[in-house]
C-alpha cells in the first residue's frame, strides 16, 4: 500500500512545497553557516589585534602593560614569563582565565566558557621572546546571541516558507491544471450524437494545448469512422433490400394468379438472379470484414504477374466483347511478384470489371505488367472513359460510394468492387494509385512487392 496521492494537483502541491522546502533549509543553513564564520572571523582579528598591541607593548617596555590595558582598552589578557605571571589583568582573574589559558596552548583561537556559563573567545601567543606567552580574551555572548537570533530566525521562516510553499503551489497547480479539467469537463458531455464537438485549446503551442490537439484530432477520426459506419449500414441496408424486394414482389405476384409452368420457370429464374446478386453482395462484404479484423491472411508466394492479368482480362473478354470494347493485355517481360494470386486475382477482376462498367461501347481497356523505378512490380489496368473527376478521387474506394449512382445501379454494381480491390491487394502489401482526369480516362496502378 503507497501513500500516494490520487490527486494529481495534490502530488504537484507536495512537490512544489518539498521541493522549496529542501531549498529554503539548504539555504538558512548556508546562511546560518556563512554569518557564523564572519562573525568569528571578525572576532578572531579582534584578539589578534589585542594580542599584537600586547605584544608588542610588552617589548618596547614591560613595564608598560597597565597603560596597554587603559590606553588601548584591552581588558581581558595575561602575560606569563616561565611559568610565572608578569602580567595579569583584574578582569582575567575574576573570571579564573589561568586555567583556560594554562589547559589550551595552541596558538589558534578556541573557545571558553566560565564556571559561571559566560562565553569567552581565547587567543595565546608564545612568541615574543623565549618562555614568554600572552592570551588575550574577548566576550564572546553578542557573537552567540547574534547567532541565536539569526537561528530562530530562519527556524521560524522555514516553516512559514514551507506553509506559503503548499498555499502557493496549490493556487499554482490549480491554474496550471485548468485546461485538463475543462478538457475533462468538455469530454465528459461529447457522445455518439456530438462527436463534432472538440475539446477547447487555450494555447496550441504549450503540452495541454498538444494533447488537446491530439485528442480533437481523435475525435475527428472517431467522427468520420461513425459517420462512415452510418453511411455503410444505409446503403447495405439498401443494397441487401433491393434484392429481397424484387424477390418478394416476384413472388407475390406468382402467387396472385395461376401461371403455367414456363411462367413459373421464368418467376423461379427471376428469384435466383435476385438471389445471386444477394450472394455475390454478401460475399463482398464478408470479405471487406475479414479484411478490417485482420482474418484475411495471403498465403504469399512468387506469381507472374503478365499471367496473372491475362488470366483476369480472359475471364471478363466476354463482358468487354458484349460491349464491342478492346480488352488488351501487354506484359514483355517477366514480372514477378511476391503475392497470393487467388486474392491479387480478385482484386485485379474487379478493376477490369469497374473498367468495362464505366468505359462507353467501342473503348478501350488495357492492362500493362511492368516494374517500376522503385523496384517494384505493378499491373496497370487502363481506360479511355470518361475519367473520374477530382472531387471523387478521395472516396472512390470507399464502400458503397458511386460517382453516378444510378448509372451504376442500372449497370449492376454495388459499389463494393474498388473497395475490395484496395483491400485484398493491401493484405498482400501491396497498394493501388489511381490516376484520371475527366474527359481522358483513368488508370488504376497495383504496386506489389516484387518476388
Amino acid at each position: 500500500m503507497t501513500l500516494r496521492p490520487r490527486s494529481v494537483r495534490t502530488r504537484l502541491t507536495l512537490w512544489h512545497a518539498g521541493v522549496l522546502a529542501a531549498v529554503v533549509c539548504a539555504f538558512s543553513g548556508a546562511i546560518f553557516f556563512f554569518v557564523r564564520v564572519q562573525l568569528y572571523r571578525d572576532l578572531d582579528a579582534q584578539l589578534g589585534h589585542d594580542l599584537a598591541t600586547v605584544e608588542r607593548t610588552y617589548r618596547e617596555d614591560p613595564t608598560d602593560l597597565r597603560e596597554a590595558e587603559s590606553r588601548a582598552g584591552i581588558g581581558l589578557f595575561e602575560v606569563v614569563g616561565d611559568g610565572a605571571v608578569l602580567y595579569r589583568t583584574d578582569a582575567w582573574a575574576q573570571a579564573g582565565f589561568e586555567h583556560a589559558a594554562r589547559d589550551h596552548r595552541e596558538a589558534a583561537p578556541f573557545s571558553w566558557s566560565t564556571p559561571g556559563g559566560k562565553p569567552y573567545r581565547l587567543q595565546t601567543l608564545a612568541s615574543p621572546a623565549p618562555g614568554i606567552r600572552i592570551s588575550v580574551a574577548k566576550d564572546e555572548s553578542a557573537v552567540r546571541r547574534t547567532l541565536r537570533i539569526l537561528g530562530l530566525i530562519l527556524a521560524l521562516g522555514i516553516p512559514c516558507a514551507v506553509a506559503l510553499a503548499i498555499a502557493g503551489g496549490h493556487f499554482l497547480a490549480g491554474r496550471v491544471l485548468a485546461p485538463v479539467g475543462a478538457m475533462a469537463e468538455r469530454a465528459r458531455r461529447i457522445t455518439v450524437e456530438s462527436l463534432d464537438a472538440r475539446l477547447p485549446v487555450e494555447d496550441p503551442g504549450d503540452e495541454f494545448g498538444r494533447l488537446a490537439g491530439v485528442f480533437n484530432e481523435t475525435l475527428a477520426r472517431l467522427q468520420d469512422s461513425f459517420e462512415r459506419l452510418r453511411r455503410f449500414t444505409a446503403d447495405a441496408s439498401h443494397e441487401l433490400r433491393t434484392p429481397l424486394t424484387a424477390i418478394r414482389s416476384v413472388g407475390e405476384v406468382a402467387l396472385q394468379g395461376s401461371l403455367d409452368p414456363p411462367a413459373y420457370r421464368e418467376v423461379i429464374g427471376s428469384m435466383l438472379e435476385e438471389v445471386e446478386r444477394l450472394t455475390r453482395l454478401v460475399e463482398s462484404l464478408l470479405t471487406l470484414t475479414r479484411a478490417d479484423s485482420g482474418r484475411l491472411r495471403p498465403a504469399r508466394e512468387i506469381v507472374d504477374l503478365g499471367a496473372l492479368a491475362g488470366s483476369a482480362a480472359e475471364h471478363l473478354r466476354v463482358l468487354a466483347e458484349e460491349k464491342e470494347q478492346v480488352l488488351s493485355v501487354d506484359a514483355g517481360a517477366v514480372v514477378r511478384a511476391e503475392c497470393d494470386p487467388a486474392m491479387v486475382r480478385r482484386g485485379i477482376v474487379n478493376l477490369v470489371d469497374n473498367a468495362i462498367r464505366y468505359t462507353p461501347a467501342g473503348g478501350a481497356i488495357r492492362l500493362t505488367v511492368r516494374v517500376l523505378a522503385s523496384g517494384e512490380a505493378a499491373v496497370e489496368v487502363s481506360d479511355n472513359g470518361p475519367g473520374i473527376a477530382p472531387v471523387h478521387q478521395a472516396r472512390i474506394f470507399e464502400r458503397f460510394y458511386r460517382v453516378d449512382s444510378d448509372r451504376s445501379k442500372s449497370s449492376g454494381g454495388t459499389g463494393l468492387g474498388l473497395a475490395i480491390a484496395r483491400s485484398v491487394v493491401a493484405a498482400n502489401g501491396g497498394r493501388i494509385e489511381l490516376e484520371s482526369a475527366e474527359g481522358r480516362g483513368s488508370l488504376f496502378r497495383v504496386v506489389l512487392p516484387a518476388g
